[in-house]
């Protein structure tokens, strides 16, 4: 006899955020999350220049094969920060080193 639920009912979501919040997986999410929204913002044009996206806690390292790119970034880390933190949905990023 098989034991019946009462979340049933759930929506699919909901299901797949408890199964995210019971096996830890939200760093590891929110580390391609960021990933993919830094190729998506940025364009080929950066993607091109950019070797190595890594989310370590709450600070983004971007490693930039251009000099001259990452001291033109360097104006703007504030606003990519709070780019990058709206298309992910939250505020996972607080710091950004570019390398």
């Amino acid at each position: 006899m098989s034991k019946r639920r009462n979340n049933d009912h759930l929506p699919i979501s909901d299901i797949i955020k408890d199964f995210v919040d019971t096996n830890r997986l939200q760093t590891g999410l929110d580390k391609v999350n960021v990933q993919d929204a830094w190729a998506q913002m940025m364009g080929n044009g950066v993607n091109n220049y950019t070797t190595a996206v890594q989310l370590e806690r709450d600070i983004l390292y971007v490693q930039l094969s251009s000099s001259v790119l990452r001291e033109e970034l360097s104006y703007g880390k504030d606003k990519i920060i709070t780019m990058l933190n709206e298309a992910i949905g939250k505020e996972v990023i607080k710091k950004l080193v570019l390398r």
